[in-house]
Order: C-alpha cells, then sequence, then structure tokens
C-alpha cells in the first residue's frame, strides 16, 4: 500500500505527464490535409459521376416498373441535321394531345441497353444490291453491339422468315446475313416459334411482304422486350402482297415502342421508266416511330454512311420519362409533342397508344 505522502507524489507525476503528452498531441489536432488541385477536381469529378449514375439507375429502375410511365427516346439537330447532344432538361417543353406535361425523368445521353432488328428485302428487285447490303450490314453489326445489346434478323420476300433471334453474339448475326439469298417464289411462312404469320389471299400478287415483316418483328419481337427499340430496314421501300397495310405496321411499332429507320437500297434500272416510289410510305412509317428514311440507291459508300449516321444517332439518344395527366387506359393515340426552346429539330415518335395493362 502506498503512504499518503507517495501516493499524493505518484499522482501529482501523473498529472504533469498528461499534461506533457496533450502538448506535444495539440498541433497535430490543429494541420489540416489540403488536397492540390487535380485532386479536388478528380474528386468532384467522381462524386458527380456517382451521382448521375444513381439518378440514371433510379430512373431507370423506375421507369422499367411503373406503367404509367410513357417514356420516348428522341434526337436533337440543328437546321443542318447536325446533332446536338447535351442540352439541359430546362431546354425541352412536353405536351401531350396540346397539354403541357411534366418532365419526371431526363438524360442526356442514354446507356439503357439496345435492342437491334434488321429486316432485310430479299425480293427480286434487291439482287444486284444484296451483297452490299449484307457487307455493311454485318460490319455494322459488329460496331454498334455492345454489351448486353441485343439483335435478331429477319427476311422478307413472298415470305417472311426469322433468320437469327435475338442474341448479343455478332457473328451469329453476320452469318445470318450472309445466308440471306433472293426469293421469287414459294409461300408466306410463318415466322419460327412465334405464332404463324400473315396469309396474303389468293387474288393479291406476293412478292414483297414488308408491311407484314414490320408487323411480325414489332408485335412478336420487339413488344417482349424492354429498353431502347430500333429497327433497321434495307429495302426499296415497295410492298407487294401484304396482309397488314402500312397503318397497321406502323401502329404496331409504335405500341412496341420501336423506332423504324428505312434504308432505300435499289437499283434504279431494274424498276425502267417509272422508277419506284415506296419513298413516300416509308416517311410516313418512320416519321411517325421516330427514326427516318436514307435515300441509298446502289451506292455502298452512301450505305456505310448511312449505317454511320443511325449508329450516332441511336448512342446520342436524350430520354424522357413523365406521367400522363390523363390518366385512362382506353387504347386510344394520344399524340406527344416534345418542343426545344432554341427552337431545334426534335426527332422522336408522334405518340403513343395508352393500352391498358394486361392483367
Amino acid at each position: 500500500m502506498f503512504s499518503p505522502i507517495r501516493y499524493r507524489a505518484f499522482c501529482a507525476l501523473l498529472i504533469l505527464l498528461s499534461a506533457l503528452v496533450g502538448a506535444r498531441l495539440l498541433p497535430a489536432q490543429d494541420v489540416q490535409m489540403v488536397p492540390d488541385k487535380q485532386d479536388q477536381e478528380s474528386a468532384a469529378k467522381a462524386q458527380s459521376d456517382k451521382d448521375d449514375k444513381d439518378t440514371d439507375q433510379e430512373a431507370v429502375t423506375t421507369l422499367k416498373t411503373s406503367a404509367n410511365v410513357v417514356q420516348l427516346f428522341f434526337n436533337v439537330k440543328d437546321k443542318k441535321g447536325g446533332l446536338i447532344p447535351s442540352l439541359p432538361k430546362d431546354n425541352f417543353q412536353l405536351f401531350e394531345d396540346g397539354k403541357p406535361q411534366t418532365i419526371k425523368y431526363f438524360s442526356a445521353e442514354s446507356n439503357l441497353p439496345l435492342t437491334l432488328g434488321i429486316l432485310i428485302d430479299t425480293s427480286a428487285s434487291q439482287e444486284r444490291v444484296l451483297d452490299m447490303e449484307q457487307q455493311v450490314g454485318g460490319a455494322f453489326l459488329s460496331q454498334i453491339l455492345r454489351d448486353k445489346d441485343m439483335a435478331f434478323v429477319m427476311s422478307f420476300d413472298v415470305r417472311v422468315d426469322l433468320l437469327q433471334d435475338f442474341t448479343g453474339n455478332a457473328h451469329r448475326l453476320k452469318a445470318a446475313l450472309n445466308n440471306v439469298k433472293i426469293n421469287t417464289g414459294g409461300n408466306v411462312s410463318s415466322l419460327p416459334g412465334m405464332g404463324g404469320g400473315p396469309v396474303p389471299t389468293a387474288n393479291i400478287p406476293r412478292g414483297t411482304l414488308l408491311y407484314d415483316a414490320v408487323y411480325l418483328a414489332s408485335h412478336d419481337e420487339m413488344a417482349q422486350q424492354v429498353d431502347r427499340k430500333a429497327m433497321i430496314l434495307l429495302t426499296d421501300g415497295e410492298d407487294q402482297g401484304s396482309q397488314y397495310k402500312i397503318r397497321d405496321a406502323v401502329e404496331a411499332a409504335q405500341k412496341a415502342d420501336t423506332i423504324v429507320y428505312v434504308l432505300l437500297c435499289a437499283d434504279r434500272g431494274f424498276y425502267g421508266f417509272g422508277g419506284y416510289s415506296g419513298d413516300s410510305e416509308m416517311k410516313k412509317m418512320t416519321g411517325e416511330t421516330g427514326g427516318r428514311v436514307i435515300e441509298v440507291g446502289n451506292k455502298m459508300e452512301k450505305l456505310k454512311a448511312a449505317f454511320d449516321q443511325i449508329s450516332q444517332e441511336l448512342r446520342s439518344q436524350y430520354n424522357i420519362g413523365y406521367v400522363p395527366t390523363n390518366a385512362v387506359k382506353d387504347s386510344s393515340f394520344r399524340k406527344v409533342e416534345i418542343r426545344s426552346k432554341e427552337s431545334y429539330k426534335i426527332q422522336a415518335r408522334s405518340g403513343y397508344f395508352a393500352v391498358p395493362e394486361k392483367q
């Protein structure tokens, strides 16, 4: 046991040691690590990227799970057709049937997976351009597809054939394209595993079932998919013998939320003096679904340039989502308009069908 004197001395020694240690530690408490300018910028960028990623992910998840949200993908262009990227949400106004809507979700660059359909015309009129389409189309698929992207290949002539169902394997897709051949005879087939295709009446000449192909690709393939969807048609735009009309094809594409592009590939010598006249109907189809027609003719360089333009547009899409003020699901068509406050041209689908949810 310590005596009282020794105990008091021991306590005094402890107090003295504590004061000395505290005095040595105090300056360290006042020292702050000040990052240099590069560190500050890197940290700010990392946090910004994380915030953007979290916001985009939240929006994507909500768009997929909420049946009431209308989602639109669109491009913004200047007067010369050049793409305008990175505009803020405040630059746009949104209307449904003329009534303003509140933009709930917005992204200036869509990284959602891409679902793509390649529809190739294999009727007699395409014989001199088919090889060109196969070469350039295959290269496009290799270039455009990324992780989680998928595509299918379909041909149409006197029949409609699904040559390769959805896959992310560009080699399989290119093999399907390379195996197509011109077909001028036979009957309309059903699409394998897809519930059957159209059968034209006997008194209608069969040659190019273009509208049937777009309808089936939209209804039986694209309608089952989510995220961004687009179809590219390689054709002269001439339909002959389809059971479905162009309005049926357009409606099916709109209900499947699918953008339609048409690359007008044709050997004008095949048509003689009258030429071909499918471009007007194709402009209607693409205009109402958010795509466009690109004139190619029989020039390989034009076809390459056309695919490059489509690739740029698909990779620079804006994405808007909103909950309509008109919540009634009566299957009616709702006209949607996106306006730019700077009067840029908006390339988007013309509207959507308010289809009731499936029970």
